[in-house]
């Protein structure tokens, strides 16, 4: 079989991911996913839709994935490769939907009103 192809999201980062069968070597906008996301809790998200299914090292990743920062473009990376398994194995779905993988965190920052000097922090009140 091919390659399988998903669109992950988390914040404002998207990412195109597509999965192979392969030795688990990790891209992400072409770099390794060590030098990507250097910091080992990000590391520990991508690896996440591979324990759950028991398959780790079997799939190479290639992913390009823009905005956000680190850890919503590690999030948005983790959705794709979620979603690109089922699709890749359909029999994947009943474990990666348990865990909630397959579900877009759909938490975003909330949008600055007028009258207010944030989204929800209200200007200094003035007794006098």
């Amino acid at each position: 079989m091919g390659r399988s192809y998903a669109t992950g999201k988390r914040k404002d980062a998207v990412a195109r991911v597509w999965i192979k069968p392969g030795s688990g070597k990790v891209m992400v906008n072409g770099k390794e996913q060590n030098t990507y996301f250097a910091r080992p809790v990000l590391q520990m998200i991508l690896a996440q839709p591979f324990g759950i299914t028991n398959t780790e090292g079997q799939f190479d990743v290639y992913a390009t994935v823009k905005g956000g920062g680190l850890s919503g473009q590690a999030g948005a990376v983790k959705h794709g490769i979620s979603k690109a398994l089922q699709l890749y194995d359909p029999s994947l779905r009943g474990a990666l939907k348990a865990a909630g993988f397959l579900t877009r965190d759909s938490r975003v920052v909330e949008r600055k009103k007028y009258g207010k000097a944030k989204a929800r922090k209200s200007f200094q009140f003035s007794k006098r």
